[in-house]
């Protein structure tokens, strides 16, 4: 892998931990979720007139990937309102390479190699660890924890789904796009369902947060595609997960979380786990 491939990788992880920082900070985590993913859409309007449209063979796979992330959205939008980012994050995309490796095994009789194994026991450890430090500073929440796991399980399926998808389409670049331009005015329909005025009035205030953060998800998401035609994707994969450590800078740095040296340590064992797993 180039340097340049490598830093923009970097750059993909840390903007992917940047707008979950954005939801974890807001007031009102789905609403302002929801903001995010049609500024993602916004974006990607603009950007789709310039790419091809992707092949009909993806389309199922486009549909199916609109759907999951709906469900994938608005799990991060609920996981964060109990939960710290420096517990939340690291439980969400850390606990997803564990949670395919042990489906890998249940449902297809795969099992990963020794290095894989000892990944999901890197991240089982530090899941573990990460559990404890909360029950004992007492910021542990059931909630948060179990929605956080629940979008883990949804990571594995949209990562199988999008993989797909984006080989059969023709342009990685396109499928993401469309993929956004269709979520968005789903999930703000639902929205608008339940909280019509409340999200007219959130657009009206922070449409800039909302262009903002959509540009760091479509941004983040569309680098790491286009990185995965440059280099292994194995390395791309393991490098990305260098997100969680990221998460937690921001937590610190700007959410002013309160990250002990066995938060640190936790979350360190996870991303390492997390990359063991998607290189061996």
């Amino acid at each position: 892998m180039s340097l340049e491939v490598m830093a923009i990788v970097l750059f993909a992880a840390a903007l992917h931990a940047a707008w979950n920082a954005l939801v974890r900070a807001s007031a009102d985590k789905f609403l302002d979720t929801v903001m995010i993913v049609v500024g993602a859409g916004v974006w990607a309007a603009l950007l789709l007139p310039l790419m091809p449209f992707p092949a009909v063979e993806s389309w199922p796979y486009l549909a199916a990937s609109v759907v999951i992330h709906v469900a994938y959205f608005a799990l991060v939008a609920v996981s964060y309102r109990g939960g710290e980012l420096s517990f939340v994050y690291p439980l969400m995309r850390g606990s997803a390479p564990a949670f395919t490796a042990v489906a890998g095994l249940l449902l297809l009789n795969e099992s990963p190699a020794a290095g894989g194994w000892a990944g999901v026991l890197l991240i089982s450890c530090g899941v573990l660890v990460l559990a404890g430090d909360s029950l004992r500073s007492g910021t542990f929440r059931i909630a948060p924890a179990a929605f956080a796991l629940t979008n883990a399980g949804v990571i594995v399926v949209y990562t199988l789904v999008d993989g797909q998808g984006a080989r059969l389409s023709g342009h990685a670049f396109s499928y993401t796009g469309w993929m956004f331009l269709l979520t968005g005015p789903l999930l703000l329909a639902i929205a608008a369902a339940g909280q019509g005025r409340e999200i007219v009035q959130r657009i009206r205030r922070g449409w800039h947060r909302g262009l903002l953060g959509g540009a760091c998800t479509l941004a983040s998401y569309g680098l790491a595609l286009w990185a995965m035609t440059r280099a292994p994707i194995a390395l791309v994969a393991a490098l990305r997960e260098t997100s969680v450590v990221f998460a937690v800078i921001f937590a610190a740095a700007i959410l002013k979380e309160p990250v002990t040296r066995v938060r640190y340590v936790s979350i360190v064992a996870v991303c390492a786990g997390a990359m063991a797993m998607k290189l061996f």
